[in-house]
């Protein structure tokens, strides 16, 4: 079994796309782990505030697969892949490491660049699995969070 951590994010109906989102993901994957859940500013868009959480995953399937599904769930939460790149979610589901895989698998780049680039990626990870270690940079995610310049992305912890 390969452990699979996802980076979830919604700015459109948050809270009611976040909370459908593991439910789809509990009744596929089983047992989730979850991080907190933190509101960040939006990234690359003027736009309403995100809430984000990442969460891990144990699974057999192949990367690609993975990804089929998560796009389907996506799509059920009325996802428009029409709309821009930086623009508004309703629901948006990345798939961030998969084991210590490094490079292009099945279309996927892994580790995904975003895990060390945004701090609502970065900080839901360090405290989930904070001890393990980066597969390219063999630090740890939470001494990467360590070093991480937090003046310039707004994230709060929020109740949820």
């Amino acid at each position: 079994m390969a452990n699979v951590y996802l980076s979830i994010g919604s700015n459109v109906n948050r809270s009611e796309n976040i909370r459908s989102c593991i439910d789809s993901l509990a009744a596929i994957f089983g047992q989730l782990s979850l991080s907190p859940v933190y509101e960040s500013t939006a990234v690359g868009f003027e736009g309403d505030n995100f809430y984000n959480l990442v969460v891990g995953v144990e699974t057999n399937l192949r990367v690609g697969e993975i990804s089929t599904i998560l796009k389907k769930i996506e799509d059920q939460h009325g996802r428009d892949r029409k709309a821009p790149k930086f623009g508004p979610r309703t629901l948006d589901i990345d798939i961030i490491t998969v084991d210590d895989m490094v490079g292009e698998v099945d279309g996927i780049k892994l580790p995904r660049d975003e895990l060390l680039k945004n701090a609502f990626v970065l900080l839901p990870m360090a405290v989930l699995i904070g001890d393990q270690l980066h597969p390219e940079t063999g630090l740890s995610y939470q001494s990467h969070w360590e070093r991480f310049d937090k003046s310039k992305q707004f994230l709060k912890e929020i109740d949820f």
